[in-house]
Protein backbone atom coordinates (compact mmCIF):
# COMPACT_ATOMS: atom_id res chain seq x y z
CA UNK A 1 0.00 0.00 0.00
CA UNK A 2 1.30 3.07 -1.27
CA UNK A 3 2.24 5.65 1.98
CA UNK A 4 -0.16 8.80 1.77
CA UNK A 5 2.24 11.91 0.80
CA UNK A 6 2.07 14.63 3.44
CA UNK A 7 3.70 18.52 1.96
CA UNK A 8 5.12 20.65 4.48
CA UNK A 9 6.03 23.96 4.26
CA UNK A 10 7.86 26.12 6.90
CA UNK A 11 10.46 28.04 7.00
CA UNK A 12 11.68 26.41 10.55
CA UNK A 13 14.58 24.09 9.02
CA UNK A 14 14.88 22.45 12.70
CA UNK A 15 11.23 22.15 12.64
CA UNK A 16 10.63 20.52 9.37
CA UNK A 17 13.23 17.60 9.84
CA UNK A 18 11.72 17.09 13.09
CA UNK A 19 8.44 16.74 11.66
CA UNK A 20 9.50 14.94 8.80
CA UNK A 21 10.79 12.13 11.11
CA UNK A 22 7.78 11.93 13.03
CA UNK A 23 5.80 11.39 9.91
CA UNK A 24 7.68 8.97 8.57
CA UNK A 25 7.78 7.05 11.71
CA UNK A 26 3.90 7.23 11.59
CA UNK A 27 3.70 5.66 8.35
CA UNK A 28 3.49 8.88 5.86
CA UNK A 29 5.82 9.85 3.19
CA UNK A 30 6.80 12.99 3.84
CA UNK A 31 8.02 16.30 1.65
CA UNK A 32 9.48 19.70 3.25
CA UNK A 33 9.70 23.40 1.53
CA UNK A 34 11.05 25.55 3.24
CA UNK A 35 10.17 28.74 1.28
CA UNK A 36 7.01 29.48 0.01
CA UNK A 37 7.61 29.24 -3.42
CA UNK A 38 9.22 25.43 -3.16
CA UNK A 39 6.19 24.66 -1.55
CA UNK A 40 4.00 25.70 -4.14
CA UNK A 41 5.84 23.95 -6.97
CA UNK A 42 5.94 20.70 -4.76
CA UNK A 43 2.21 20.88 -4.53
CA UNK A 44 2.35 20.93 -8.51
CA UNK A 45 5.03 18.51 -9.32
CA UNK A 46 3.56 15.82 -6.52
CA UNK A 47 0.03 16.30 -5.89
CA UNK A 48 0.32 15.49 -2.40
CA UNK A 49 -2.29 13.86 0.01
CA UNK A 50 -2.33 16.77 2.29
CA UNK A 51 -0.50 20.08 2.92
CA UNK A 52 0.53 21.32 6.81
CA UNK A 53 1.58 24.98 5.97
CA UNK A 54 2.83 27.53 8.81
CA UNK A 55 1.46 30.76 8.17
CA UNK A 56 4.27 33.11 9.31
CA UNK A 57 6.50 32.66 5.93
CA UNK A 58 8.88 34.91 4.42
CA UNK A 59 8.39 36.81 1.43
CA UNK A 60 4.85 34.87 0.93
CA UNK A 61 2.80 34.65 4.09
CA UNK A 62 0.65 31.48 4.90
CA UNK A 63 -2.51 32.68 3.57
CA UNK A 64 -1.44 33.80 0.40
CA UNK A 65 -0.32 30.19 -0.22
CA UNK A 66 -3.07 28.40 0.87
CA UNK A 67 -5.19 31.02 -1.49
CA UNK A 68 -3.26 29.61 -4.36
CA UNK A 69 -3.49 26.15 -3.21
CA UNK A 70 -7.16 27.05 -3.17
CA UNK A 71 -7.16 28.05 -6.36
CA UNK A 72 -6.04 24.71 -8.15
CA UNK A 73 -6.54 21.97 -5.62
CA UNK A 74 -9.17 20.59 -3.19
CA UNK A 75 -5.94 19.55 -1.11
CA UNK A 76 -6.93 19.38 2.52
CA UNK A 77 -4.52 21.97 4.15
CA UNK A 78 -3.41 22.28 8.50
CA UNK A 79 -2.19 25.63 8.90
CA UNK A 80 0.30 25.84 11.59
CA UNK A 81 0.97 29.24 13.77
CA UNK A 82 1.94 30.79 16.65
CA UNK A 83 -0.50 32.88 16.62
CA UNK A 84 -3.42 31.78 18.60
CA UNK A 85 -6.05 34.78 18.16
CA UNK A 86 -9.16 34.27 17.18
CA UNK A 87 -9.04 36.63 13.90
CA UNK A 88 -6.74 33.83 12.40
CA UNK A 89 -8.39 31.26 12.86
CA UNK A 90 -11.42 32.40 11.47
CA UNK A 91 -9.62 34.27 8.34
CA UNK A 92 -8.32 30.12 7.77
CA UNK A 93 -11.36 28.44 8.19
CA UNK A 94 -12.93 31.04 5.41
CA UNK A 95 -9.72 30.61 2.91
CA UNK A 96 -10.90 27.01 3.22
CA UNK A 97 -8.52 25.45 6.06
CA UNK A 98 -9.30 22.11 7.09
CA UNK A 99 -7.45 21.90 10.80
CA UNK A 100 -5.90 24.86 12.75
CA UNK A 101 -3.16 23.68 14.74
CA UNK A 102 -1.18 26.62 17.34
CA UNK A 103 2.34 26.33 18.35
CA UNK A 104 3.56 25.01 21.04
CA UNK A 105 2.34 21.58 20.09
CA UNK A 106 3.37 18.43 20.16
CA UNK A 107 4.11 15.73 17.26
CA UNK A 108 1.55 13.00 18.52
CA UNK A 109 -1.26 16.13 18.57
CA UNK A 110 -0.53 16.75 14.96
CA UNK A 111 -0.04 13.46 13.47
CA UNK A 112 -3.70 12.64 14.77
CA UNK A 113 -4.78 16.24 13.42
CA UNK A 114 -3.37 14.63 9.95
CA UNK A 115 -4.87 11.27 10.51
CA UNK A 116 -8.23 12.74 11.44
CA UNK A 117 -8.36 14.76 8.53
CA UNK A 118 -7.22 12.36 6.10
CA UNK A 119 -9.83 10.09 7.11
CA UNK A 120 -12.44 12.57 6.82
CA UNK A 121 -11.71 14.00 3.27
CA UNK A 122 -10.31 10.45 1.60
CA UNK A 123 -13.39 8.27 2.51
CA UNK A 124 -17.06 8.66 0.91
CA UNK A 125 -19.83 9.61 3.16
CA UNK A 126 -21.57 6.59 1.95
CA UNK A 127 -18.62 4.31 3.08
CA UNK A 128 -18.58 5.80 6.41
CA UNK A 129 -21.31 4.14 8.51
CA UNK A 130 -20.25 4.82 11.77
CA UNK A 131 -18.39 6.73 13.74
CA UNK A 132 -17.11 6.57 17.24
CA UNK A 133 -15.62 9.43 19.82
CA UNK A 134 -14.87 8.70 23.27
CA UNK A 135 -18.06 6.91 24.35
CA UNK A 136 -19.90 8.26 21.31
CA UNK A 137 -21.25 6.38 18.79
CA UNK A 138 -22.98 7.45 15.84
CA UNK A 139 -24.79 4.91 13.41
CA UNK A 140 -25.54 6.75 9.75
CA UNK A 141 -27.37 3.18 8.70
CA UNK A 142 -29.86 3.35 11.28
CA UNK A 143 -29.59 6.67 12.36
CA UNK A 144 -28.94 6.45 16.09
CA UNK A 145 -26.99 7.74 18.29
CA UNK A 146 -25.55 5.86 22.05
CA UNK A 147 -23.30 7.50 24.57
CA UNK A 148 -22.22 4.51 26.81
CA UNK A 149 -24.10 2.27 25.01
CA UNK A 150 -27.26 4.35 25.82
CA UNK A 151 -29.62 5.18 23.12
CA UNK A 152 -30.31 8.87 22.55
CA UNK A 153 -33.71 10.25 21.97
CA UNK A 154 -33.08 13.01 19.35
CA UNK A 155 -35.54 14.58 17.05
CA UNK A 156 -34.97 14.14 13.41
CA UNK A 157 -33.98 18.17 13.00
CA UNK A 158 -31.51 17.21 16.31
CA UNK A 159 -30.08 13.94 14.63
CA UNK A 160 -29.73 16.05 11.01
CA UNK A 161 -27.61 18.74 12.71
CA UNK A 162 -25.03 16.56 14.29
CA UNK A 163 -24.82 14.26 11.72
CA UNK A 164 -24.00 16.86 9.42
CA UNK A 165 -20.91 17.98 11.85
CA UNK A 166 -20.10 14.67 12.21
CA UNK A 167 -19.68 13.89 8.98
CA UNK A 168 -16.98 17.11 8.92
CA UNK A 169 -15.16 15.94 11.95
CA UNK A 170 -12.44 18.09 12.95
CA UNK A 171 -13.50 20.77 10.70
CA UNK A 172 -15.80 23.74 11.90
CA UNK A 173 -18.85 24.21 9.59
CA UNK A 174 -20.08 27.65 9.74
CA UNK A 175 -23.46 28.60 11.14
CA UNK A 176 -25.14 29.88 8.06
CA UNK A 177 -24.32 26.59 6.40
CA UNK A 178 -25.35 24.24 9.10
CA UNK A 179 -28.48 26.51 8.81
CA UNK A 180 -29.12 26.18 5.12
CA UNK A 181 -28.44 23.16 5.35
CA UNK A 182 -30.80 21.97 8.48
CA UNK A 183 -33.90 24.73 7.82
CA UNK A 184 -33.24 25.73 4.72
CA UNK A 185 -33.18 29.18 2.72
CA UNK A 186 -36.59 30.23 4.17
CA UNK A 187 -34.64 30.84 7.62
CA UNK A 188 -31.64 32.66 5.92
CA UNK A 189 -30.10 34.95 9.02
CA UNK A 190 -31.97 33.27 11.94
CA UNK A 191 -28.44 32.00 13.79
CA UNK A 192 -30.09 31.58 16.91
CA UNK A 193 -32.39 28.44 15.64
CA UNK A 194 -28.66 26.82 15.21
CA UNK A 195 -27.63 28.03 18.86
CA UNK A 196 -30.78 26.75 20.31
CA UNK A 197 -30.23 22.77 19.14
CA UNK A 198 -26.52 22.87 19.41
CA UNK A 199 -27.09 23.58 23.19
CA UNK A 200 -30.03 20.79 22.98
CA UNK A 201 -27.51 18.31 21.41
CA UNK A 202 -25.15 19.25 24.10
CA UNK A 203 -27.68 18.41 27.19
CA UNK A 204 -28.01 15.03 25.10
CA UNK A 205 -25.02 14.37 24.20
CA UNK A 206 -22.47 15.84 26.33
CA UNK A 207 -21.07 14.77 29.75
CA UNK A 208 -20.74 18.53 31.01
CA UNK A 209 -23.07 20.64 28.23
CA UNK A 210 -20.86 23.42 29.94
CA UNK A 211 -17.86 21.83 28.89
CA UNK A 212 -18.31 20.25 25.77
CA UNK A 213 -15.96 17.78 24.23
CA UNK A 214 -17.77 16.90 20.69
CA UNK A 215 -19.87 20.09 19.85
CA UNK A 216 -17.14 22.67 20.00
CA UNK A 217 -17.79 26.66 19.55
CA UNK A 218 -15.80 28.55 17.00
CA UNK A 219 -16.89 31.78 18.30
CA UNK A 220 -18.19 34.21 15.61
CA UNK A 221 -18.17 31.55 12.68
CA UNK A 222 -19.61 27.88 13.64
CA UNK A 223 -19.37 25.14 15.29
CA UNK A 224 -16.92 21.49 14.91
CA UNK A 225 -17.47 17.95 16.07
CA UNK A 226 -14.67 16.06 17.58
Amino acid sequence: MTSQTILLIDDDQTLLELLSGHLATAGYRPLAASDSLSGLCLAAETQPDLVVLDVMMPSMDGWEICRRLREKYTVPIIMLTARGEEVDKLRGFRLGVDDYVTKPFSFAELTARVGAVLARTTHSPAATHRLASGDLTIDFDQRRVTVAGRMIDLTPTEYHLLEILARHAFRTVPSEQLLAEVWGSAYGGEIEHVKHYIWTLRKKIEADPGDPRHLITERGFGYRFE
